[in-house]
């Protein structure tokens, strides 16, 4: 199928179980009556890490990496611990999150890299978050790594419901923190910083690991992270009298390993790093990995903490509803000098980014919302990217501007303190990393692995894994044998959840849903 039946809707299995897709007809929170002032509904400010592990904020359990903006905006909101991003990679996990359609009805399904630069262009006419809002009079704003299509194409942001946009177009420059420019709505903004690639093999030789001079190459005088972030900054001042959607999608604490030197300075000797990543497993050799990696995690936090201020001392807080999560897991087998097991970034989750075990997409999420949502309050309801375009139009009253035919359902009445029926599956399929699929149905979880053709090995027969997460939250035991009727229901679910796309092809998948 093409690009415009991909763009239709698809939610087979719910409108069957006569589930509606969000709260109908008002608001949900009651507090925007019908011709209301447009002016008068809530802001929102959603961001977005980059492969940020569930365990590393604190407030998610992390213990050696300091975050005190993210925790206490845990503790005046609520904390979704099981919530799942849009898929196990960058690309295909944001078009979940743009247009609440799950992986198996989505355009982008995979990472793929465009020329010159920029990655596969989501089509023009693609409804997304950002234009919904604008129809609802909100200015919209994106800083950050955009990764929908390149400054050229169709899928580029000022073509895709963002009025301003500044940052990373393409996922592949934002490797570095260090860039020589970033895009300024659909200019280039030249940065000071000298020219080299995030992706050096290893230290040359001769060069003495444990010295600072070997590593100065690597960084330059503009932290793209910090810009981006006074960007977004001055967003917010600029359109403090209107309804503002500011989406900030960070590039932290992606690789490259890059910090400022005073954000080092926070984490210097406290933890053991002999020896020093001198390169070799990808990305750029760093003297100190580990501090490397914290100091980025304790920026990003930093950051936040500077945008939660600046809507406060504008008099916004309480008009301003704030949304934290993460595009997939974290990174696995120390690439690029990362170290996630010292630092438990999965927490108790199996796998990693690119899995479509609970560590490659179970993100910490958390949202703030004072007056409305309870402070302190946790949510264990199963929720996913492709919810958050219906639950943010029910929250600001527009639950009828959400189009019919989405996968996502609002979760408006559990952010509110409401009782609401459980999810009845969150579904995701990934042709990547070996062709993946799973099916979440309550407490049950699928995993199917090795679908796609690889080199030359075959994909491999069909067999469902399946997991009891409240019993076995590590997915370390496989119960599919002594539950055949979950598995047969699970099976049927997965065939009904994939539409064909040109575009992305799953061989497997495709022969599976096609008519029998």
């Amino acid at each position: 199928m093409g690009r415009r039946v991909m763009q239709v809707g698809w939610c087979i299995a719910v409108s069957l179980l006569g589930i509606p897709l969000i709260a109908g007809g008002r608001n949900a929170w009651g507090a925007e009556p019908a011709g209301a002032p447009r002016n008068s509904r809530p802001n929102i400010v959603f961001i977005l890490a980059d492969d940020l592990g569930y365990g590393d904020l604190g407030c998610f359990g992390q213990k050696k990496i300091r975050t005190p903006n993210l925790d206490q905006l845990a503790k005046e909101g609520m904390r979704l611990t099981q919530h799942y991003s849009g898929n196990a990679v960058c690309a295909p996990s944001r078009c979940v999150l743009m247009t609440g359609l799950h992986p198996g009805h989505a355009f982008i399904r995979n990472n793929r890299e465009a020329k010159p630069e920029g990655q596969y262009p989501i089509p023009a006419n693609t409804v997304t978050l950002g234009k919904l809002l604008q129809k609802q009079g909100y200015v919209t704003g994106a800083f950050g790594k955009w990764g929908l299509g390149g400054p050229e194409s169709e899928g580029r942001p000022l073509q895709q419901g963002v009025n301003r946009f500044f940052g990373f177009n393409c996922q592949a420059v934002a490797h570095n923190f260090y860039p020589t420019y970033l895009w300024d709505d659909e200019k280039r903004f030249p940065l000071k910083n000298a020219p080299f690639s995030a992706h050096q093999p290893k230290l040359p030789d001769g060069s003495d690991p444990r010295s600072p001079a070997s590593y100065a190459g690597f960084v330059g005088p503009d932290y793209s992270a910090d810009i981006i972030t006074e960007q977004a900054l001055r967003f917010v001042r600029d359109h403090k009298d209107q309804p503002f959607f500011l989406y900030v999608p960070t590039t932290i604490p992606h690789l490259a390993l890059q910090a400022p030197e005073d954000a080092l300075k926070e984490y210097a000797g406290v933890f053991p790093e002999d020896p020093p990543y001198e390169g070799g497993r990808g990305y750029l050799p760093h003297r100190t990995p580990r501090a490397a990696y914290a100091a980025m995690v304790t920026r990003m936090d930093r950051h936040v903490g500077q945008i939660v201020s600046q809507i406060r001392e504008l008099g916004l807080d309480e008009r301003t509803i704030y949304v934290f999560s993460s595009d997939n897991g974290p990174l696995y087998d120390k690439l690029g000098g990362t170290d996630c097991e010292f630092f438990e970034s999965a927490g108790p989750l199996r796998g990693r980014k690119g899995s479509l075990y609970e560590g490659g997409f179970r993100e910490p999420t958390i949202v703030r919302w004072k007056g409305h949502i309870p402070a302190g309050a946790t949510s264990d309801r199963v929720t996913g990217f492709e919810d958050w375009l219906p639950t943010l139009l029910d929250l600001i009253g527009s639950s009828s501007a959400t189009p019919a035919g989405l996968d996502g359902i609002s979760f408006a009445p559990t952010l509110l303190g409401k009782s609401q029926p459980e999810r009845p599956f969150l579904y995701r399929e990934f042709p990547g990393y070996g062709g993946q699929v799973s099916l979440r149905m309550g407490d049950w979880k699928a995993v199917v692995q090795n679908q796609m053709p690889q080199g030359k090995r075959a994909a491999q027969p069909w067999k469902i894994e399946l997991y009891n997460l409240k019993a076995d939250i590590g997915e370390t035991t496989d119960v599919a044998a002594n539950n055949p009727e979950i598995v047969a229901k699970i099976d049927q679910l997965m065939r009904e959840q994939h539409i064909p796309s040109a575009e992305f092809p799953f061989p497997v998948l495709d022969k599976r849903s096609s008519p029998q």
